[in-house]
This record gives structure tokens, sequence and C-alpha cells, in this order.
């Protein structure tokens, strides 16, 4: 007598895996018939142990950022050294921006300090002219304002209190267009005031490299 054939057990829910797995949860609760899951934990242990969490690998990558741009090369940029030690700046507009921001850049080098008289200096910056431009390129019918063009100007010379002529008279003239709408005024006057600084930042590190080409006296 031949004994009853036990049903064959129904498959998991979604299916059985391609390794005849019984998985009903996650990779890590997943056994096949093999007995592989021991191996399937010591795997995702060690891809835990090499790969580092996300904030890890970006503040690895912060760290290691100045370190790979210093081998390359690469240095953040510094005020430049002069071959002359005190410089006085005359001939600016009172309450000039453009004055303010050479003084502050040249009082960042170690060579050179900017001094108030000019007696007092070994170098004279004069400036010839120091303009904010703004002028209307382009309207509508009816006098609506649709684009302007904004300049910044520099006028200058280097000399020595004596009279002696280091850079001959030059003139720096930086402009940008810039689109314009009534609806938008407020908006407009920060992007315009935001164009002026960056010009006048341009023309701070133009006058930089120049007096850092002037030799020693």
């Amino acid at each position: 007598m031949t004994a009853p054939k036990t049903p064959a057990a129904s498959p998991p829910r979604g299916g059985p895996s391609p390794l005849g797995a019984d998985c009903r949860g996650s990779e890590s609760t997943c056994a096949d018939s093999d007995g592989t899951k021991a191996w399937r934990l010591w795997r995702q242990a060690a891809r835990r142990r090499l790969v580092p969490a996300p904030g890890m690998r970006r503040r690895s990558l912060l760290v290691a950022l100045p370190a790979a741009l210093g081998g390359c090369g690469f240095e953040l940029r510094r005020a430049p050294e002069f071959r002359f030690s005190t410089i006085a700046l005359t001939g600016f507009k009172t309450a000039s921006p453009l004055a303010e921001e050479l003084r502050r850049s040249i009082a960042g080098s170690t060579t050179t300090r900017v001094v108030e008289a000019s007696a007092q200096a070994q170098v004279v910056f004069e400036a010839l002219a120091d303009a904010r431009e703004r002028s209307v390129v382009a309207s509508t019918a009816s006098g609506q304002v649709r684009e302007i063009t904004l300049r910044t100007r520099l006028g200058f010379r280097l000399r020595t209190p004596a009279g002696r002529e280091l850079i001959a008279p030059t003139e720096i003239v930086l402009s940008r267009d810039m689109s314009y709408n009534e609806s938008a005024a407020l908006a407009k006057e920060q992007e315009e005031a935001l164009l002026f600084r960056a010009m006048q930042s341009d023309i701070v590190a133009q006058v930089m490299r120049r007096l850092a080409a002037v030799p020693a006296l």
C-alpha cells in the first residue's frame, strides 16, 4: 500500500527568487535552499565597511580638496608684493567706494601700507577720474526704458612726491549692459548695484597688477 503523497507547498507570495530562495522581506532576511544567508550578510557587512556614508564622503572631499589643489599648483589669491613701502591715495571723490576697496586691497599686502599725507609716501597714486555712469540705450515708443548701459571709469597715474612719473596717465573703463523694466524697479536697482560692484572689483584688481609691476625705486 503506497503512502499518500504530501501536497507540494505553494510558493511564497511574490514568487520564488531566481536562486530558489524563500524571500519574504529584504535581502538580509532572505535565505535560499543552499544556506547562503550567511554569505549575503557577510557581503552586506563588508559593503558597509568599505563604502562610507554620504555625509562622511562629503566631509572627506572638503578636507582633501585644499591639499589636492595645493599639490596641483593652485593656491588662494593673495595681495601682490609691491616694491615700495608706503603709498598715498589722492584725487578720489569724497567717500569713493572704489578708493575704499583699493585701500583695503593694498592694506592686505605684507610689503606696503597706505598713508594719508603725500609727503610721507614713497609713491603717490593720483586719481584723475573716478566716475560711475548710467545711460539709456533702448526704450519703447512711449518712452519706457528697456535697456541701459553701466560704466565705471578710473583715470590715474603713479608718481613720486618729487614728481617722477612711474605710471603714465592711464584710464580703465568697464561697461555692462542691463535690461530694465519699470515693473521690477527694485530688483533692477539691486542688479545695478551688483554690476557696479563687480566692475569696481575688476578695476581694483587691474590696478593692483599694475602697481605690482612698478620696478624698485
